[in-house]
């Protein structure tokens, strides 16, 4: 018999709402044809591929960027242009590089242990473990922890914090040899993974089968319903393969015998969620009032109607237009423009809105690995961030603005020239 939430959740169509004539894709979750469009960023190159300098008069490889939603589940998603392999064997991005997300880490490190009375006798599973940024801390605590990363050379710097990783890709298949050899999970951790997942289905699929009868396991994602209020376009590129509501999140997980009981709304990266998850056939603990509360708001919000999802495209194209505008004005001002940070999101916004030397001189990441290659596509240099007080901007373009407080405070220093800051999303804002 049909709930009362289900016939909430029920699509209500209107067939030519964002649909364009020979673009289209499978659900990756429920096999319908998805055709109707949140977001077209035109053509972008990977997001994490940057180059070397020998390399910047060769071919470079742009695809689609464009965001479909499903009529059917309202997964919104990308086609897989591009495979996991190749994306993430090799990878540049390392967790640790961001003091206020290792904080975080830290924090839910102790939060969660207390909650579920995790102790030595406990096992901690992650997945999608990167650098050790948060396993490091429950192997200082004394718990029990496996990292699982595909990316070898981030592996490795998990390693030397004393973090066992297994270098693999996650799906039923490794999850099959884990609970075959014993390791099965209090905890199963998934931090920023999901998005980055092409098979959805095999995935998940995993995670019942390495969490023990009375495990929970715990998964954040940028939400959808915060990318769409705050205009976060910059955080669609092709490593992120799916843009999740808990409305979605929810059906993905059920049809895998998986119940979402809690969820937490979290700043990071713009507004993230953090569902927990258990087997289904245990009934505890029950469905909290906090999931009732979200899901309410997401269907008042119009996540259910897929007319929601094609208005969002217009938003898109005015922050391009306002973003372009200042940047002209000042230039034309003789302004001086240098960016702080070479994130994936910044390189979907500079792609996308065609911003490139000539308007941003160069670029600076305390990452290492990225020192002296040149962001993909728009090929402005990446440099340390001394090159800041050698060069002396007169603004600063933050480009990973969900970080913008901790970035502030890392360079009060260029006030002593009277540096200005300014963010790009949800729109252009300037900070002395």
């Amino acid at each position: 018999m049909a709930t009362q939430q289900d016939a909430a959740l029920e699509p209500v169509l209107a067939p030519d709402a964002g649909v364009r004539p020979g673009q289209s894709m499978t659900c990756r979750f429920c096999g319908a044809t998805a055709h109707h469009i949140l977001a077209d960023l035109g053509m972008s190159p990977l997001c994490e591929s940057y180059l070397t300098a020998d390399e910047l008069n060769g071919m470079e490889a742009f695809y689609p960027l464009r965001v479909y939603v499903c009529h059917h589940c309202f997964l919104a998603q990308l086609p897989e242009y591009v495979s996991p392999e190749r994306i993430f064997t090799e990878y540049a991005y390392y967790s640790s590089y961001s003091d206020s997300w290792v904080a975080h880490a830290r924090a839910y490190t102790g939060m969660i242990s207390r909650r579920l009375g995790l102790n030595d006798r406990s096992f901690v599973l992650e997945i999608a473990s990167n650098d050790g940024y948060l396993l490091q801390h429950f192997v200082a605590a004394g718990i029990p922890a496996l990292g699982i990363e595909p990316a070898a050379n981030v592996a490795e710097a998990a390693r030397r914090r004393g973090v066992p990783t297994v270098v693999r890709f996650f799906g039923r298949e490794l999850a099959a040899e884990l609970a075959a050899t014993g390791r099965r999970a209090d905890l199963v951790v998934g931090n920023n993974v999901l998005a980055q997942v092409p098979d959805l289905n095999d995935f998940v699929a995993g995670i019942p089968m390495v969490l023990k009868p009375g495990g929970v396991a715990t998964f954040e994602f940028p939400h959808l319903l915060r990318l769409m209020e705050g205009n976060q376009f910059d955080t669609i590129y092709h490593e992120h393969f799916s843009y999740f509501s808990l409305l979605t999140a929810e059906k993905i997980f059920a049809s895998h015998g998986l119940a979402l009981f809690d969820v937490e709304e979290l700043p990071t990266h713009g507004g993230s969620l953090r569902v927990y998850l258990r087997h289904a056939e245990h009934g505890e603990p029950p469905v909290s009032a906090a999931v009732e509360r979200l899901r309410a708001r997401e269907i008042a919000a119009g996540l259910a109607h897929i007319e929601t999802y094609a208005r969002f495209d217009e938003k898109v194209k005015e922050t391009k237009r306002k973003l372009l505008a200042f940047l002209i004005r000042a230039k034309q001002e003789g302004k001086s423009i240098a960016g702080y940070g070479a994130p994936g999101k910044g390189n979907t916004l500079l792609n996308y809105c065609g911003i490139r030397s000539d308007f941003v001189d160069y670029t600076v990441d305390r990452n290492p690995y990225k020192h002296g290659r040149f962001l993909p596509g728009t090929h402005i240099p990446i440099y340390p961030p001394e090159r800041l007080r050698q060069t002396r901007p007169d603004l600063i373009f933050i480009l990973p603005w969900n970080l913008r407080e901790e970035i502030l405070e890392q360079l009060a220093y260029a006030r002593e020239w009277g540096a200005r800051f300014f963010v790009p999303i949800p729109e252009v804002r300037l900070y002395d």
